[in-house]
């Protein structure tokens, strides 16, 4: 499997699990909605440290470049990141419009960021990366927790 390709089903599964939350929460079915939430952070979080930690160090590691792209999508990380304490606290005070409305600018936010990752940064990273050390990189993202 290649780096685009498992990176990519991370992310249509986060999607999904948003999706879920989002649902969770229209239903005004609190129990559900916290566990799919839950579900969504930390698989989000798990996949952003596969990034920072393992994929965006090899990519800079083998073009000499840390100001481009990786720079960029590890801001993006931080505003998601931030979205995502703001729909915790939605959902601890179960303010349905407050979660709504955040989900909303979540949606906006990660499918501009996906696209980013999906269109340039991991075919950029299937591309230069030689085949042994996608490989290695891929195996290490897979070992990441949180």
């Amino acid at each position: 499997m290649i780096i685009s390709q498992f990176m990519t089903q991370e992310h249509r599964d986060c999607d999904t699990e948003f999706a879920a939350a989002e649902q969770a929460v229209a239903d005004e079915n609190w129990a559900e909605a916290e566990e799919k939430f839950m579900t969504f952070a930390n698989d989000t979080l798990r996949h952003f440290k596969r990034e920072e930690e393992e994929l965006f160090p090899a990519f800079e590691a083998q073009t000499g470049s840390t100001d481009g792209p990786t720079q960029v999508m590890r801001y993006e990380h931080e505003q998601v990141k931030g979205l995502i304490g703001n729909l915790a606290a939605a959902l601890e005070e179960k303010d349905k419009d407050a979660y709504l409305s955040l989900c909303e600018s979540m949606m906006i936010l990660l499918q501009q960021h996906n696209m980013k990752e999906e269109q340039m940064l991991y075919a950029m990273c299937d591309r230069v990366l030689p085949a042994e050390t996608k490989e290695s990189t891929l195996e290490k993202m897979k070992a990441v927790e949180i």
